[in-house]
């Protein structure tokens, strides 16, 4: 069982992820501009099934190295460490993303099957999942699986709520974005940062 202040955090973590425009957001902002807030929706939806998948490889690898192996656990732990550095050093540094009207129109069934193919294909995604769930298992508060499980359904639902929003307002936030492209380059230092502080408190946590 997770513990509250642990849950608490994670909640207010991901949330500073899941609104901050990022690939999955621009994908569904641009289906909503170009076809609909329906297949907005459904971009959305297909995105948090491609997460759910992520996650449940997640469970299967990572349950047993946590609770099994202090080795292994030491491994993953720093090699997430540096990938969340990573992934924080990139957003900070790159360039505002361009939220896209152009794209032609598809159906939603067509847009949701689309969007769980690219999610479930993203490696970046599945390291993120493996990089960042762990931090927040505690051995010692139960099973393993379960804690990893409840972590990740909880992102996949604020995942699909941020997605929800950002498509129903699409066309005033894509104009926003395309008129203020600084907006994003400054969310993108904010989250870089967020990114950065969790990879060093991972580094720096006992199993």
């Amino acid at each position: 069982m997770i513990d509250h202040t642990t849950l608490i955090t994670y909640v207010l973590i991901v949330l500073g992820f899941v609104f901050i425009p990022g690939p999955a957001t621009l994908l569904t902002m641009a289906r909503a501009a170009s076809s609909g807030t329906r297949v907005g929706i459904a971009t959305g939806a297909g995105i948090a099934v491609g997460d759910i998948i992520h996650t449940s490889m997640a469970i299967v690898g990572l349950s047993a190295i946590i609770a099994t192996s202090a080795l292994l656990f030491s491994v993953v732990k720093y090699a997430g460490a540096g990938f969340l550095i990573y992934l924080g050093i990139r957003a900070m540094l790159d360039k505002a993303p361009v939220v896209l009207n152009g794209a032609p129109a598809i159906s939603a069934g067509r847009a949701f099957r689309q969007a769980v193919l690219t999610e479930v294909l993203n490696p970046k995604t599945a390291l993120f999942f493996l990089a960042f769930l762990p931090q927040f298992v505690r051995p010692e508060h139960g099973s393993v699986a379960f804690q990893l499980a409840t972590l990740g359904v909880v992102f996949v639902m604020l995942g699909l709520l941020s997605t929800v929003v950002f498509a129903v307002g699409a066309g005033r936030l894509g104009n926003l974005l395309r008129r203020h492209p600084a907006v994003v380059r400054w969310q993108g230092k904010v989250v870089g940062t967020i990114y950065c502080v969790v990879g060093v408190r991972l580094a720096l946590q006992e199993r």
